[in-house]
Parts: C-alpha cells; structure tokens; sequence
C-alpha cells in the first residue's frame, strides 16, 4: 500500500540515531509515530565514599562509562586515583575515561576554596569553557552511545564544575540530553 497523500514527519533537531520514524496502518489511515533514544548524562561524586560503594552506584544506574573531568586525576582516597580507579572499572565491565580539558583550573580552584563564591565560580568556570571548547567536543564523542557519567570529587553537584560540564555539553547537543545527578 502507498504512503502517498500521508503527511511528512515534522522536521526535527535530531540526528538519525537519535530519532526514528515509522507509520502504523490503523483503519485504512497511516499513523505517524516516532521514537527518540533518551538520551541521559549522570554525575557522580566520590567524597566520602568507598570504592565498592561508589562502583555499586554505577552498576545500579547501568552507568557503562565513567568520564572522569578531575583536571588532574589523583587522589588520597584509595581506589581513585586514576590506575587503580580504571583497572577496578574495568574488572566491572565499565570503560574510563580522562578528559583533561574539562577539568576546572587550579586558579579558579584555589580562589573558590578561599572565598567559597560557588556562583562567581560557576561563572568564570564556565566562562573558562566557553573559551576552551575542545574538551566539550570530545566529551561529545563519548555521550553518542552508551550509559554514561561524569566524575569528580564533591559529592554535592551543586558545589562541583561537573553540574557547568553538565549544562555546557547539554547546550552544545541540542538533542534534549537530560542530567542526572546521582551524588
């Protein structure tokens, strides 16, 4: 049976893995339905917690890659430093990634830990990104496909960059990416 005189799908902002179109033969008429793959970005802080809990959170959101924006990705804390952290990610069937770029300057650091101005630091930070686009672009490449998350250290997204990263890779899609904050 032909398609003809049936109405054109709306033009969306979508690429083609994001949306698909098919037609439903109901009662002699086509029916135009669409699908959309949600698309979903997590956060996660590890503050205070231990390694087993932190990958069980991740197993539970089905997280299949950790993107870790610590500009530098060490830590005190045993199991996050980033080695350790990528081989026990691994032994759990998650990818690491590191994404230098995304991490916030040790100017704006050392500034936000004397004055604790979250907001003026959330506004130069994202100024900094704005200016440094080349890390959002990779992080693009990864959120295309998969379950993923953002890693830094504060547990509290509201008082982390990651909730900027966040917010700059969901303004450079476009495609309705929804955020996630799992601690």
């Amino acid at each position: 049976m032909s398609l003809r005189g049936c109405p054109s799908p709306p033009k969306a902002d979508w690429d083609d893995e994001a949306i698909s179109v098919f037609y439903i033969h109901v009662e002699n008429r086509f029916a135009i339905f669409s699908t959309m793959k949600k698309r979903e970005l997590f956060t996660i802080g590890y503050q205070g917690r231990e390694i087993d809990e932190f990958i069980s959170l991740l197993k539970k959101h089905k997280i299949s890659r950790l993107i870790d924006i610590r500009e530098a990705p060490i830590s005190r804390k045993k199991g996050f430093s980033k080695n350790a952290l990528r081989e026990r990610l691994e032994d759990d069937h998650i990818a690491y990634v590191h994404i230098k770029a995304l991490g916030s300057p040790p100017a704006l650091r050392e500034k936000v830990r004397s004055d604790h101005d979250y907001d003026a630091f959330f506004k130069s930070f994202s100024k900094h990104l704005t200016q440094n686009l080349d890390g959002v672009r990779e992080l693009h490449q990864y959120i295309t496909d998969g379950i993923n998350c953002l890693m830094c250290f504060e547990r509290s997204h509201e008082e982390c960059h990651r909730s900027v990263v966040a917010i700059k890779i969901k303004d450079y899609t476009r495609k309705g990416l929804t955020i996630t904050h799992i601690g």
